[in-house]
């Protein structure tokens, strides 16, 4: 090598080492002189942040206050939302582009983002239902082989019968044993033309899978496990009314199925607020943001802000329970492991209070600063700007009408708030004041 290029490449070596320090420096600093502080936010999107594509005017105030003036967030931040029909990537640079922040998709959580988690389905040949890019977002999640409702249509176009219009002019004998057999359902969100996804998706059902055989054999058992995202019965858009959400789909195919074959449909798995499950993986992905912003993952409380009782409150009300009944149970095993009295059977709430624990351990890996940091409390705040709404004034203290799945047991108190505010720049003020906080 001549002087010339060892000279280059020591230019290039000293660059990259420059380059390097001062992004070490600034991250110093920033973890330095931040405001560290001892909470975090789960976002609702729509009816808090937007209706619609229109953004609600306090949203943009309120997202200032936790940014600085490159966009940057100095209070960890997730988006949480029961949208399930797009990817990650695109939910964070919308989000972005709305608010002019900078939202990373690590701090953006869609309904089926914990499907990442059981990957006992990943290897399986998998049926797809929803709109949009349903075949991107399940190879995102790990899944392997999938299929789709338009695969089943486009093979066996005589299943699809209800638009008299596009029926076949002949009766077709399709070439099925090229088409695989189908080990699971994964229900991503609302798909386009419900009767078309209704009919087809109890035919699998029928066939536990076995589609190109013709052979009703799901009356006798349902083999097929359903996997189901996005409970929400309705959602709020631009329109002055809620609209029918996903929820409102299940409890079709809920009743379809049951009216068919005489028993419940039964899920594998319910994902989305206010699934337990939801907060789980959204607590992981809070200390995240705590250990990027801070350098560790330290975090007391959890602030979930949202419009809908009966989906963001329930959710997060049941998650600060389970987090009552984990500490409860945290101090009875070290009182017992202090004490010499025998060690009692546990009780069936301190089993689950005990699965809990695992569960969340089990989101960070041995190796991750955040396996040994949770949360410790949660609070629910509710907004005016969304389902819920002052004008017709709501009472929270009345009867409601459940609208989650069957699936979900309903429990009043859990759908009351910890606070009611008009909007989420209000929510964000009461957090500060609650936290004694400022940037």
């Amino acid at each position: 090598m001549s002087a010339l290029q060892l000279g280059r490449a020591f230019g290039r070596s000293m660059k990259t080492f420059t380059n390097g320090l001062q992004t070490d420096l600034s991250q110093y600093i920033r973890c330095s002189s931040t405001n560290c502080p001892d909470f975090g936010v789960l976002f609702d999107i729509d009816g808090v942040l937007t209706r619609g594509k229109n953004v609600i005017p306090a949203a943009r105030q309120a997202l200032k206050k936790i940014t600085d003036s490159n966009g940057e967030f100095q209070v960890p931040t997730v988006f949480v939302t029961n949208a399930g029909n797009t990817l990650r990537k695109y939910k964070a640079k919308q989000l972005s582009d709305l608010f002019d922040i900078n939202v990373k998709v690590d701090q953006v959580m869609l309904s089926h983002s914990p499907l990442h988690l059981y990957k006992e389905y990943h290897d399986k040949c998998v049926l797809v239902c929803g709109q949009g890019p349903v075949k991107e977002i399940a190879d995102g999640l790990g899944f392997t082989k999938t299929v789709t409702i338009e695969d089943i249509k486009n093979t066996f176009p005589n299943l699809d019968m209800v638009d008299h219009s596009a029926r076949p002019k002949k009766t077709s004998d399709c070439v099925r044993n090229s088409f695989p057999k189908i080990e699971a359902i994964v229900l991503f969100g609302e798909p386009n033309r419900w009767e078309t996804s209704l009919q087809l998706l109890i035919d699998v059902l029928l066939t536990n899978g076995d589609i190109s055989s013709n052979m009703m054999s799901g009356h006798q058992a349902q083999n097929i496990p359903v996997l189901a995202c996005n409970m929400d019965l309705m959602w709020m858009s631009d329109n002055p009314m809620p609209r029918f959400a996903h929820g409102m789909f299940l409890h079709c195919l809920e009743s379809v199925y049951e009216k068919v074959v005489g028993r419940p449909l039964k899920y594998a798995a319910l994902l989305g607020k206010p699934s337990i499950t939801t907060y789980y993986y959204a607590e992981h992905l809070l200390m995240k943001e705590a250990s990027k912003l801070c350098g560790q993952p330290s975090l007391s409380t959890l602030y979930a802000i949202g419009d809908n009782p009966l989906a963001d409150i329930f959710g997060a009300n049941l998650y600060k329970r389970k987090l009552a009944e984990a500490k409860a149970l945290e101090t009875k095993l070290r009182s017992m492991t202090s004490s010499s009295d025998k060690f009692p059977a546990p009780s069936a709430s301190s089993s689950g209070s005990n699965h809990f624990n695992q569960l969340r351990r089990g989101f960070t890996t041995s190796n991750e600063a955040t396996n040994q940091h949770h949360v410790k409390e949660a609070v629910s705040v509710l907004v005016c700007t969304g389902i819920f709404s002052p004008t017709p004034k709501e009472d929270l203290t009345k009867p409601m009408v459940w609208h989650c799945p069957r699936d979900v047991k309903f429990e009043e108190s859990l759908a009351q708030p910890d606070k009611i505010v008009d909007d989420v720049d209000v929510a964000l003020d009461w957090i500060f004041k609650r936290e004694n906080y400022s940037i």
